[in-house]
């Protein structure tokens, strides 16, 4: 690490807390899509219906964290949704 300035070095050390939180928040977001995946794969309706609140919570809390850019996380929620309502559209 070659800087020098007192300014820059406690910069750096800011940047790496906040790039560790915003791995926190991605992981945990992107773990629960997965789950929410795989769940729309094995057909699951109930399943898939009850995971989604917590999935959108996740990915909104990654958005207002800044970890992921709003449209970002529109579109996640968006894609899921769809495919969680033509998950019930078949099973009806």
């Amino acid at each position: 690490m070659t800087l020098r300035h007192k300014s820059a070095i406690r910069q750096h050390r800011r940047s790496l807390r906040r790039r560790a939180v915003n791995q926190r928040n991605k992981s945990l977001m992107k773990t629960l899509i997965k789950k929410l995946r795989e769940t729309i794969n094995s057909g699951d309706r109930e399943a898939a219906q009850a995971l989604l609140p917590q999935v959108f919570k996740a990915i909104d809390k990654t958005v207002a964290k800044g970890a992921i850019k709003k449209n970002t996380g529109s579109r996640y929620k968006s894609r899921l949704s769809k495919q969680v309502q033509s998950l019930t559209a078949k099973a009806s």
